[in-house]
């Protein structure tokens, strides 16, 4: 499935921008405790942040704390509602299979995302559980926004995490014969 992207370059930035932006400040939040770098924010109709989220997964030790599940309940909870009428989820990347699961339950009419992901996308990259004809609710998505920017952020975070380690190289290190060398040696 194909995205619409980013307007080209020299074109005034939308809407969607600037509130993706600020699911990328979010997303630079988790990454400071550690979490995976996706951040969400619920903006009602007229402009009005209802709820931010992003991933809290690490810090809550939670499998369930991804940014856009705790932007709609917060959302959810400024409403007064489980139904998140007339508002639009901003998020970092591609919602997963849950998210995706979360955003037709909370009736959110419209999901603006910024990077896919091919390994558990479900809004039209692996799966499309907001386009399924047998759920009573199918919001418009959009996908793209920002998305170099959105991919940048989760490529950093996970190339920091797969250098290694002073004390791994140092063991690793290998002498001119090809021998691993002991710890200690």
């Amino acid at each position: 499935m194909s995205f619409p992207v980013d307007p080209p370059s020299g074109a005034p930035p939308g809407p969607d921008e600037g509130w993706m932006r600020l699911a990328i400040a979010e997303a630079l939040e988790a990454e400071r405790h550690g979490d995976v770098p996706i951040g969400a924010v619920v903006v009602g109709h007229d402009g009005t942040v209802l709820g931010r989220g992003r991933n809290e997964r690490e810090r809550d030790e939670d499998p369930t704390a991804h940014a856009e599940i705790l932007a709609l309940r917060r959302a959810a909870a400024a409403l007064g509602s489980w139904r998140v009428l007339d508002a639009t989820l901003y998020v970092t990347l591609e919602p997963c299979s849950m998210c995706a699961g979360a955003v037709v339950l909370s009736r959110i009419p419209r999901v603006v995302f910024g990077c896919t992901d091919p390994k558990a996308g479900a809004c039209g990259s692996v799966l499309d559980i907001t386009a399924q004809p047998a759920l009573n609710h199918r919001p418009v998505v959009q996908g793209g926004v920002l998305a170099d920017e959105c991919s940048a952020l989760l490529r950093s975070f996970f190339a920091a995490r797969r250098r290694p380690r002073p004390e791994r190289a140092a063991m690793d290190a290998r002498d001119p014969r090809g021998d691993v060398p002991r710890p200690g040696r």
